[in-house]
Order: C-alpha cells, then sequence, then structure tokens
C-alpha cells in the first residue's frame, strides 16, 4: 500500500512539473522535433524524427524478456481500458502516430485541468498559489480531460494466452526458458485497510523460505525463479496478484498450474504462523522509523506512517475477531476469483527475425505510399531538424542557481574511531529515530586467486543457508523478526591517490531496533563462528536463483557491464571489478548453473569463509543516536569476543602486490598491484538484442589529482552539450553521456541502435571539448549538475560511511570543492587534450549487442 500511495502522489507531482516544462519549452525554438501549439502543424505533419526516437527507445525496452512479459500480463488482465495498450508505445504502432493526433493528446493530458499541484516547506502558502495562478492557470481555460479511468468489468471465467519473446543466450539452462504466472484481479486501491491487508498477504505467501509458495514452486527446482511479475501490484486503479515460475521447462507448465492450485487450499487449510505475521509487523516498524534523503518521500511518509498504524491496529483487531480472517481473503480473492489471468511465455528462435521483417514491412508499406513531393518534403524536414538541433537552444528564460549561490564550505560530519575488541571501529551519532546501523569492512587481500570468482556467491547465500543452530528457514525467520535485513556484499574500492592501488573486501551490513541489538549480532555471530554449507539442495537452488537474477540484469543495465568490461584492463580495481559484477561473473554463475553436482563449490565456501569472516583485517561502523551509542559498543565488544576464535593470521597470498597501510587507525588496508600494465582492448559480447550497450573508458587520475575536478566538470559538460545531442537526439539511443569516477573517464550509451557511430560520436565529443567550443554559462551549468550530486542529502543512517569505506575524509572533499569551484575554460581546455586527446590515453571499449559486420571483420575486436 505505501508503494501505491507513494507512486499516486509522484504522479501527481509529475503532472505539475509536466506543466512547467511545457511553459518553458514555448522559450525555446526546438525540442527533439516538438513543434508548439502556437505554431503550424502542418510544419511537421509527420514527426519522424521524434517518432524514430521513440521507437528506438521502445524497441530498446522491449529487448528485456522480462519487460516483454510484463506488459502481456498487465495488458491481457486489463483488456478494456486504459491498461490495455502500451503507455509508452507499441514499437510497431509508433509509425502510426501523427502530428495531429499527438498534439490532440497532448493538449488535453497535459493540461492543468489534469493536474494536482503539491507544495511543502515553510515559505507562505498564497505565494505559491499566486505564481500558479499567475504563471499556469490563468493561461489556460478549464477543461474536461475525461481521464478518469474506469474500473475493469470482471470476467465470469478464467483465461489463458501464450506470448513468445526472444531466446536468453545467459540463460542458466537454455533448455528451459519458459515463463508461466497466474495472476488475479483485486479490489479497488482506495480502500486503502483492504490493499493493506493484500499487500501483507502477498508477502506472507511469497515472500523468504518460509512462505507456502517458495516451499513448493521454488525448492523442488521446477524453475529457477519465481516469475518477473510476483505478488501485490498496487500500481494501477485495481490492484493485481501474481505468482508464477521463469526458467522452466515447456512440459512443466501444467503441474505449475496444479501446484499454485493446491498450494492456495493448503493456505486455506492451515493460514499462516503467527510468528511470521509478527515479523512482517515487525518490517513495517522498521520502514516507518528508517528516514530517506527524499525530503518530499519522508514528508509523505509521515502522513502514510499514521495510515499504517492505523491499519496494524485495524489488521491486530480482525485477527483477534477471526482467527481465519488471512483464509477467508485467500478464499475469496484467489480461490473463488474468477477474473484470473494464466500467462505463459516461450522463446522463439526466429523472434528477432519475425520483428525485423515486421518493421520492415512497416517501413516499406510507409515509403510506398510517398509520393516525390512527399519525399522531398520529408528530405527538407530532416535537413531543417539537423540544423536545429546543432543550435544552441536559448535558455535564458529558465529559473537557474548562479554557482555563487552554492556554499563554499561543506558542513563536517563528526565521527570518532576507537578499538573494540582490537577492531576499529568508526562511531558516528545520528538521529537515527531508534535504529542502530551496523556495518564491517572484511579485507580480501589473504584470498588465494583461486577463490576470487566464487566471492559473490558467497555473499549471496552466507546469510540464507543456515548458521548456529538454526536451519535456513528459521534463520530468516529470525533476521525478519529481529533486523531490519542482514546482507553481505563485495567491495572493490579505488584508493584515492594512486591507480593501481585499492581496497577489496566484502561488506557487512545490518539494522535493528535498538532492543533488538543482542539478537542482532547473536545472528551475525553464528555466522561466523558456524556457517551451514552442507546443504546441497539448499544451495542449488541459490545458484539457480542467482544466476538467473545475473542474466535478466544484462538487458536493462547492459551499459553498466559495457563500462565494467572496458574498465577492466585500464586499473587493478576495474579488473576486480569484472570478476565480481561483470560478464565474466555472470558466465562464470551461468557455468556453475549447468553443474550436475555442486560437491566441489560446497568445499570452497569454508575455505572462503576462513579468510574473510575473520576480526583480523576487519573494521567496522555504527551509526545510531547518541544515547544508544553506549550501548552498541558493548553488544559489539561482545560479538567480537564471540568471534575472536576465528582470528587467524594470514599473510597475502599473491606474490604480485604489496600491503599498503594508509591509516593504521581505521585499519584501511590498500594493496598496489606491482606488474599491473594498463593495454587497450575492445570487446564485443553478441547477445540477442535489438540494441546495443556501448562505452569506452579511458584511464585518467585519481580522486586526489588536481585534475580529476577539471575532469568531472567536463563529463557532465560534455554530456549535455553535445553527446545527448550526438547520441539521443541524432542518434535514436534511450541515453548516453560521460561520467568520471574511480579515476577512469568513461563515455557510455544505453539502448542504442547504432553502436559504430557511437564511438564516432564519442572520439567527436573529444574533438569538441578541444576545441573550446563552449561558454562560461555551459561551464557553470555542469558545475552546478556536479554540485547537485556532491551537496546531495545524506540520510543518517549513511553519514560518515563515505569516508569508512573509501578513506576519503572531509578535508579532502574541502579540498576537491574547492577545486570544482576553482574549474576554468582553460583548465577544461587543458585536461581534454592532455588525457582524452590521441596518442595521450589508454583505453577499453565494450559493446553488448546484436551481431555486427563491422565490428566482425575489424581484428581490433575480440568477440565473445
Amino acid at each position: 500500500m505505501l508503494n501505491r500511495s507513494l507512486s499516486t502522489f509522484m504522479n501527481a507531482f509529475t503532472a505539475i512539473l509536466t506543466i512547467i516544462h511545457v511553459e518553458m519549452l514555448k522559450c525555446s525554438k526546438k525540442q527533439e522535433g516538438w513543434r508548439l501549439e502556437n505554431e503550424n502543424p502542418t510544419d511537421l505533419n509527420s514527426p519522424l524524427v521524434f517518432k524514430g526516437v521513440v521507437f528506438n527507445e521502445m524497441k530498446g525496452a522491449f529487448s528485456d524478456n522480462e519487460r516483454v512479459y510484463a506488459q502481456h500480463l498487465q495488458n491481457k488482465l486489463y483488456p478494456d481500458h486504459t491498461y490495455s495498450v502500451v503507455s509508452g508505445g507499441e514499437p510497431l504502432a509508433i509509425p502510426e502516430l501523427t502530428w495531429e493526433q499527438l498534439r490532440q493528446f497532448h493538449t488535453t493530458h497535459y493540461h492543468p485541468s489534469n493536474a494536482r499541484f503539491f507544495t511543502y516547506g515553510d515559505l507562505p502558502l498564497e505565494q505559491h498559489l499566486e505564481q500558479i495562478e499567475e504563471e499556469a492557470l490563468s493561461k489556460f481555460e478549464r477543461i474536461n480531460p475525461n481521464t478518469e479511468v474506469p474500473s475493469q468489468p470482471h470476467w465470469s471465467s478464467p483465461r489463458e494466452d501464450h506470448v513468445t519473446c526472444s531466446p536468453d543466450a545467459m540463460a542458466p539452462d537454455p533448455a528451459r526458458q519458459d515463463t508461466l504466472c497466474v495472476s488475479y484481479l483485486l479490489g479497488d486501491i482506495t480502500d486503502t485497510f483492504e490493499g493493506f491487508t493484500l499487500s501483507l498477504l502477498s508477502s506472507l505467501m511469497i515472500s523468504g523460505p518460509n512462505s507456502p509458495f517458495y516451499k513448493a514452486l521454488i525448492e523442488p527446482k521446477i524453475g529457477t525463479d519465481f516469475s518477473s511479475v510476483v505478488g501485490y501490484d498496487g500500481s494501477t486503479k485495481e490492484a493485481s496478484f501474481s505468482i508464477g515460475l521463469q526458467g522452466m521447462a515447456e512440459e512443466d507448465r501444467g503441474r505449475v498450474k496444479q501446484i499454485i492450485s493446491r498450494t492456495l487450499d493448503d493456505i486455506i487449510e492451515e493460514g499462516f504462523e503467527e510468528e511470521r505475521i509478527e515479523a512482517l509487523l515487525h518490517k513495517i516498524e522498521i520502514q516507518m522509523k528508517h528516514q530517506s534523503t527524499n525530503f518530499v518521500f519522508t514528508l509523505f511518509l509521515t502522513f502514510v506512517s499514521l495510515l499504517l498504524t492505523n491499519s496494524v491496529a485495524e489488521f491486530r483487531r480482525a485477527l483477534e475477531e477471526n482467527p481465519r480472517f488471512l483464509q477467508d481473503k485467500v478464499q475469496h480473492y484467489f480461490k473463488e476469483n474468477t477474473h484470473r489471468l494464466t500467462l505463459s511465455m516461450s522463446p522463439d528462435k526466429a523472434y528477432l527475425e519475425k520483428q525485423a521483417k515486421a518493421e520492415e514491412e512497416k517501413l516499406q508499406k510507409k515509403i510506398g505510399a510517398l509520393s516525390d513531393a512527399d519525399r522531398k518534403e520529408i528530405y527538407e524536414k530532416g535537413l531543417e531538424l539537423l540544423v536545429a538541433q546543432s543550435e544552441n537552444q536559448d535558455a535564458s528564460c529558465l529559473p537557474a542557481l548562479k554557482v555563487s549561490d552554492i556554499e563554499p564550505t561543506m558542513p563536517i560530519t563528526p565521527v570518532q574511531i576507537s578499538t573494540v575488541g582490537g577492531v576499529p571501529v568508526q562511531c558516528c551519532e545520528q538521529p537515527t529515530n531508534g535504529l542502530v546501523y551496523f556495518r564491517a569492512m572484511c579485507s580480501l587481500n589473504t584470498l588465494p586467486e583461486d577463490l576470487r570468482l566464487y566471492i559473490p556467491l558467497f555473499c549471496s547465500i552466507i546469510t540464507k543457508m543456515g548458521c548456529g543452530a538454526l536451519d535456513y528457514r528459521q534463520q530468516a525467520q529470525q533476521m525478519d523478526l529481529r533486523t531490519g535485513g542482514m546482507s553481505v556484499s563485495p567491495l572493490v574500492t579505488a584508493d584515492s591517490t594512486q591507480l593501481d592501488m585499492y581496497e577489496q573486501g566484502v561488506l557487512l551490513y545490518s539494522s535493528c531496533l535498538d532492543r533488538n541489538l543482542p539478537h542482532m549480532f547473536q545472528l551475525w555471530s553464528d555466522i561466523f563462528n558456524s556457517s551451514h554449507f552442507d546443504d546441497k539442495e539448499r544451495l542449488r537452488v541459490l545458484v539457480m536463483m542467482s544466476a538467473q537474477e545475473l542474466a535478466n540484469g544484462i538487458s536493462d543495465s547492459g551499459h553498466m557491464y559495457a563500462m565494467t568490461r572496458a574498465a577492466r584492463h585500464l586499473t587493478p580495481a576495474g579488473d576486480l571489478n569484472e570478476t565480481f559484477g561483470g560478464m565474466e561473473q555472470v558466465k562464470f554463475m551461468k557455468k556453475m548453473a549447468e553443474m550436475s553436482d555442486l560437491d566441489k563449490v560446497i568445499r570452497m565456501l569454508p575455505r572462503i569463509k576462513k579468510h574473510i569472516l575473520n576480526p583480523d583485517n576487519m573494521r567496522c561502523a555504527i551509526n545510531t543516536t547518541p544515547q544508544k551509542m553506549s550501548n552498541t559498543s558493548a553488544h559489539l565488544e561482545t560479538f567480537m569476543k564471540d568471534v575472536a576464535g576465528t582470528r587467524k593470521t594470514r599473510k597475502p597470498v599473491r606474490t604480485n602486490i604489496i600491503e599498503v597501510r594508509l591509516n593504521w587507525t581505521n585499519n584501511q588496508c590498500r594493496i598496489c598491484e606491482l606488474n599491473f600494465q594498463p593495454c587497450q582492448m575492445k570487446t564485443f559480447f553478441q547477445l540477442p538484442f535489438p540494441v546495443n550497450f556501448v562505452s569506452e573508458s579511458i584511464r585518467a587520475v585519481p580522486f586526489s589529482h588536481e585534475d580529476y575536478a577539471s575532469l568531472g566538470i567536463l563529463a557532465r559538460m560534455m554530456t549535455a552539450k553535445f553527446l545527448h545531442g550526438e547520441i539521443r537526439e541524432k542518434g535514436g539511443a534511450y541515453g548516453g553521456g560521460a561520467r568520471m569516477a574511480g579515476g577512469l573517464f568513461t563515455f557510455y550509451s544505453y539502448r542504442d541502435p547504432n553502436a559504430v557511430q557511437t564511438l564516432s560520436a564519442f572520439r567527436r565529443g573529444v574533438d569538441w571539448a578541444k576545441s573550446g567550443r563552449f561558454t562560461l554559462q555551459d561551464i557553470d551549468e555542469a558545475k552546478l549538475s556536479v554540485f547537485s550530486a556532491v551537496d546531495s542529502p545524506v540520510a543518517p543512517a549513511s553519514k560518515g560511511i563515505g569516508r569508512f569505506l573509501s578513506g576519503v575524509t572531509d578535508e579532502m572533499l574541502q579540498e576537491h570543492r574547492e577545486r570544482l569551484f576553482a574549474v576554468t575554460h582553460k583548465s577544461l581546455l587543458d585536461v581534454a587534450e592532455r588525457y582524452l586527446g590521441a596518442g595521450h590515453r589508454t583505453c577499453g571499449v565494450a559493446i553488448l549487442g546484436p551481431e555486427n559486420e563491422t565490428i566482425k571483420n575489424d581484428p581490433s575486436w575480440i568477440v565473445k
């Protein structure tokens, strides 16, 4: 219910921003092929370029099989109104859109009569209302947009349907790529208590290893994971609930449907354990106390917390009055619900070929209908648009901050460094609303080389296999009852002073209410002292789920994989990041998922634990209130005594590194690769996508270098003033740009139809920067953009954590801040020439995308 309420709020908030944006557009000449209302619509009766950009965006969006399935599921579950169409545009339908249709839709929907206004802060409300009236409402006449979403007529009997998708080259099991899901239409989301009950019921049915559907569907290993759409969805006018599997065999469809039906019967018969219900209510309590950096969200959460508090109280009363309250809901909403859709999806080897053929036929039909005069007009309009896209837009009418408005100094976050049980601890007293946040960084410096690829798997399973006297179900239950979550993740931190130096480790994180401190640290003690690794079936389930998650993530975050791969041969940290989170890790997990015997993996896990979960080379951080700090430190000391038995002195086992302790007090231990040699490398991953993900990364300078600030400003300016226009507006990619991070200057594009052309755009961007064709206003805008990130709010839970993880102090950040202010036109020209110019740079390039003959015939590329 919280997610839906927030969604409603943000949708309304976005509406007013859109109105403001329309007014802003009236100040500029053209924007991505759009013409304004007061211009002659016949000038662009067929907005080809606009449709081309949107077409490529949606084509890229539907390169993700999970997105394809989710879209079909919604369209078919709500077939009679708004939700039956693709809100962003079905790719093959987009070319049918005319300028007049687009203009009419915009006039009706992007209108104040279809908007909601929200304001917050301590300024007088009257001023806001006056400004809204003068700058927006007074310029329009009230209309009836007729945009109310009707209710979906309920079916008298269940329905079934089937769709196809592209095969997934990275699927854990190529022979099992089917998805099947059963979805139920529920009630109207305006009934807040009913929505709260159904959302909680959904969690009881599917969340964690103790849930009925996890036991019935995941643990028998019929599929690799739950379907991409699963659980309660309150983002539509009428909510829905979905349950199903992905990564399953076609012949198991009937079996899965039977299991779903039988599991619902079991729930109706047996109900839920009281402890599981309490664990979920505890999660809600944690969520209400956790503070976000988003002020609007926090403000809204205050209101939602009141609703949740009332809903929790009402829920408890309902359970007391009727012990079968939840079972009755399952009977009504699921077992007796005839508005039920069973949707299956299977891969079709010719899927992309059929899509391409349909596009070509559509294109030829459009071209065939054009007269010579039409062709001439389109060509001329294309040239006009190209000129318009190359012009500098007049942004003088837009409200903007000035660099002089930015505070010259940053606030200092006080932290205390002490030692508890022989381990350095950073304490940061913050108003955490009764919560305690614990982190620990455990070094990987002693880890043997042959274990490195296993680190991400180890991190993902170490809190899910059981520990001490608890099996994995009991462990999950205790984590839900006593903590706000416990996680372990690999972390590679580039050094702030040297490119070939970095810190490698795993980060432990958990939070809890103060009253649960002993329980939280006891859970960590059991994990350190007696983790369970011998349950082969449990491990198999976790391996399959992890491999499936990685495979699914490529089409959605392909630019991140491209950037990680491009950086691999430029710095030691880049190499390790590729091992832990790049395509190398995806391929490794796919290979592991295909293994028939996991005995070798099971033998690896205890070896890894001995090197990682060891108080030597470990440091901790605590964020909590001043009143709770002493008590937290005492429990931390008890924890350290409990795990002291795992303390074993080990030395680095690799001969090509040296250890360097940069901060003895905080136990931050960096390693430097002695034999690492940066080199050029171009890698192409051929994948069944209709779009590309492109990156080029250049070895530059570390954070503390005097040129780092100039390179950061240059990246933002190139993105806004050159790359966005070349890659998105002209090239048709979903997005693209440049960034400076980890000592590397990196270009990227996202869902891009033009891989080779985009690489040329990157090079033209460098030429543009070296030419100096940018103004002082361009530089100031880039500075404002950089400072918006530098000065972004930090939640109490995360105060001081940047220093804890990277060793970058507030004093170092202040020095960097002063360098940002000092960036000039000359310094930007200088760094563009010295670091990005041909002959001066060492770079890596990576592309993920469809077959490319140009790249395949170029021997300088490594094709995977």
